[in-house]
């Protein structure tokens, strides 16, 4: 239990040091966008525009330019075509996976 409680910590302090990571690119399919990037300090939203009818274009963003039409939203890989869980709960079961095979 202390090891799992260990890479917790480890995944948290590594999280908070790295800052907000969100998928970047420009694509047809929002679904075929895998590409992540780790933001600058100055941003701290991601963010999805679409342009046209069937593009989308994912980043990093600032507060103050969240604005319509640009999609904003707080927390690591949010502007995913795919909703994901938080981190911490897919952090938690992977490490009792781990503990329980090693």
């Amino acid at each position: 239990m202390m090891q799992l409680y260990g890479a917790l910590v480890l995944f948290l302090t590594f999280s908070s040091a790295c800052g907000l990571r969100c998928y970047s690119c420009t694509a047809a399919d929002p679904k075929s966008c895998t590409d992540t990037t780790a933001c600058s300090v100055l941003f701290n939203r991601c963010s999805s525009l679409k342009i046209g009818t069937n593009v989308v274009n994912k980043g990093c963003m600032t507060s103050p330019a969240c604005i319509a039409p640009i999609t904003c939203c707080e927390g690591d890989l949010c502007n995913g075509a795919v909703p994901t869980g938080p981190g911490v709960i897919v952090l938690l079961l992977s490490s009792a996976l781990i503990t329980l095979f090693i």
